[in-house]
């Protein structure tokens, strides 16, 4: 595939959109996590604030990954609000699916724009990062107040 295809000005234009989610100040995050891609060495921090019912209810993020891994950062960060642990979950497993070519795109909304990355396996780590470090920070155990 050739990197004008992957690297559309949609995907990058994704990238600039983190901006708008730097990571939360200690006293308003609920929740941290992180996840490191093992295919490609990219990192994602999230930290998120969570309402009593444990859904997100704002992020922020701390992202190391190229433009496919920063594009799926934005995509998450657009989508998350109002989410907990068990559609976190479940869109993981489904994004997983589609991304090994079992399965239609999954219902998380803007995917479609990172289908050229799709079956680029040494990018799959960095498109499951923020998924992957928001279970982290969800399931950890609830601060006590």
């Amino acid at each position: 595939m050739s990197a004008a295809r992957l690297y559309t000005p949609e995907l990058l234009a994704l990238a600039v959109e983190l901006a708008d989610h730097p990571p939360l100040a200690l006293a308003t995050a609920s929740a941290r996590g992180e996840a490191r891609s093992p295919t490609c060495g990219s990192t994602l921090a999230l930290d998120l604030a969570l309402d009593e019912q444990r859904q997100i209810v704002a992020l922020g993020l701390k992202v190391q990954a190229c433009a496919v891994g920063q594009a799926a950062a934005a995509i998450f960060a657009r989508h998350a609000a109002g989410r907990d642990a068990a559609e976190i979950d479940a869109s993981l497993a489904a994004i997983e699916r589609w991304l090994g070519g079992e399965g239609e795109r999954p219902g998380w909304a803007d995917l479609a724009l990172l289908e050229p990355a799709r079956g680029l396996t040494a990018r799959q780590g960095a498109i499951l990062l923020p998924w992957r470090a928001a279970l982290v920070a969800l399931d950890a155990p609830v601060p006590a107040s």
